[in-house]
């Protein structure tokens, strides 16, 4: 076990794109103002006895288009479904394969507001648009190094031929291919990036460059490639996240550090606004590391044997689970930690310019409240821890997307709108 320090960085502001500006800092107050939850139920969609299309895989990114229509991207069976206002079908696309339309390693996809769809996919170095119709129109190439690929989280800028784009190697939500051992330079920012889609490659400009915290030591991923030990950024325990959302006018909000701090940001201006509210994080200190690594080892010794994870062949474990046990045991006990547990856990914008905020709970690792602020700033109140979780997507008036397994552990999509009809 041991501590890496974050030397009071992650209070400070990031470094920013384009000229330097004054930064209008919004103190938001202190007492929480509670909300009533009042969504009401639209549909959903998912099904282990329905028809084909709604027997989701693996749904790995959901969003709306603007005439409300859901995009649901499942991963496993590189498919895209797409359906009206009230859940029912209008048509589903994409299959792997090597050709145009087809997808070789989808990694991501964002939907446009006219309900063209984007698909980054690593194996082809590309984003695959499809029309609102569900028809392939055209590849726009990556550029770069062509021996890597990276593609991180997208979503479509509202009424623009661009997407905003988080990738940072070693991140959570980031697809990384490599060829020929090509060598990839250490991140020193986790950019936020508007992706230009209007040429034949992409362009890319720098909206924000988020603050990127220490990383642990790194961990091997047990692959070997040309006698050389491929290994990954290993993120600190409760590590700083970067959470973010796109607003109406293009600009994102997005949260960097440990303390509550939702910073605005422009392309070409940089972080023009802070959204800060008094609420301190917690210190981790010896006594705190000790009740976590404690925690995570009764876990671990409650978790079976079928649900340890290791290296499976056809949903069959390939590993003694004794020797999967002695290495999470491992992992736990050289977890590495930071200085504290950041205050936000979550960050969602909805397409009226509202921002949704989720705090840490009461543990250390539990959800908490979800703060709401209004587009010029104010704060509005909080819906109560476990009233509800942060949608998956927001959509047009007032539509919210969240992904959920059923009774029967089936992965549905439950639509639902927010302050009712």
């Amino acid at each position: 076990m041991r501590r890496v320090p974050y030397t009071g960085v992650a209070l400070a502001w990031p470094l920013v794109a384009g000229p330097s500006v004054a930064q209008e800092v919004i103190e938001l107050p202190a007492e929480d103002r509670w909300l009533e939850v009042d969504f009401a139920d639209v549909y959903t969609v998912g099904a282990l006895t329905g028809a084909d299309w709604e027997q989701f895989g693996d749904v790995q990114t959901v969003a709306f288009d603007g005439a409300g229509r859901l995009h649901v991207f499942d991963g496993q069976a590189s498919r895209i479904v797409v359906v009206d206002v009230t859940g029912r079908l209008i048509h589903e696309f994409g299959r792997e394969g090597e050709g145009p339309g087809e997808f070789r390693s989808a990694a991501a996809m964002a939907v446009l507001t006219d309900g063209r769809v984007l698909v980054g996919d690593t194996g082809h170095r590309a984003y695959s648009m499809f029309g609102a119709d569900g028809v392939f129109q055209r590849m726009v190439r990556m550029g770069g190094d062509p021996r890597t690929a990276i593609v991180g989280t997208l979503v479509g800028q509202p009424g623009q031929d661009a997407l905003i784009s988080q990738a940072a190697y070693g991140t959570e939500g980031t697809a990384v291919q490599i060829r020929n051992n090509a060598p990839l330079p250490p991140d020193t920012t986790r950019p936020i990036e508007r992706i230009d889609l209007t040429g034949e490659e992409i362009s890319k400009t720098t909206i924000a460059e988020a603050w990127l915290p220490p990383l642990a030591d790194s961990m091997s991923t047990g692959m070997v490639l040309n006698g050389v030990e491929f290994k990954i950024p290993r993120p600190l325990a409760f590590g700083v996240g970067l959470h973010w959302g796109v607003l109406p006018d293009g600009s994102v909000a997005f949260s960097d550090t440990t303390t509550y701090a939702v910073k605005i940001a422009a392309a070409a201006i940089g972080v023009r606004r802070v959204y800060a509210r008094p609420i301190p994080p917690e210190p981790i200190t010896d006594r705190f590391i000790r009740a976590d690594q404690e925690r995570r080892i009764r876990e671990l010794e409650e978790t079976p044997d079928e649900d340890l994870g290791g290296a499976t062949l056809d949903g069959v474990s390939l590993e003694n689970p004794a020797t999967v046990r002695r290495r999470r045991l491992r992992r736990i006990e050289n977890l590495q930690y930071g200085d504290a547990v950041p205050v936000i856990r979550d960050l969602g914008t909805a397409w009226d310019g509202h921002i949704w905020v989720m705090r840490r709970g009461e543990q250390p690792t539990s959800d908490g409240p979800i703060d709401v602020i209004s587009p010029d700033g104010r704060y509005l109140g909080s819906y109560p821890a476990g009233a509800t979780k942060m949608p998956a997507a927001f959509g047009p008036g007032g539509l919210v997307a969240f992904i959920e397994r059923n009774e029967m552990d089936v992965e549905t999509v439950v639509v639902k709108r927010v302050g009712g009809p």
